[in-house]
């Protein structure tokens, strides 16, 4: 939190001493910025979950070799304990 005081305060300080115009392009700047950062939250809000499953179905087979189903691996069942 004081991290983000200070920084708000330089900013403040640097941009009084700017002209008008500079000040106004700062501030269009940040509205910009604040702008950018809207869309990309309406963007995030707008990606439907899917479940895991389906997902990662585009990896399936995609591991050369061993067995595709670990359940019928015996030796991974042994070393859990499970037979």
């Amino acid at each position: 939190m004081e991290v983000l005081l200070s920084i708000i305060q330089t900013a403040t300080e640097k941009m009084r001493s700017l002209l008008p115009e500079k000040q106004q392009e700062v501030l269009d700047f940040i509205e910009f910025l604040q702008s950018q950062l809207a869309q990309k939250n309406t963007n995030i809000e707008q990606i439907e979950p899917i479940p895991f499953l389906e997902a990662a179905q585009k990896f399936s087979g995609c591991v050369d070799g061993g067995s595709s189903n670990l359940a019928t691996n015996k030796q991974y069942l042994e070393s859990l304990g499970i037979e």
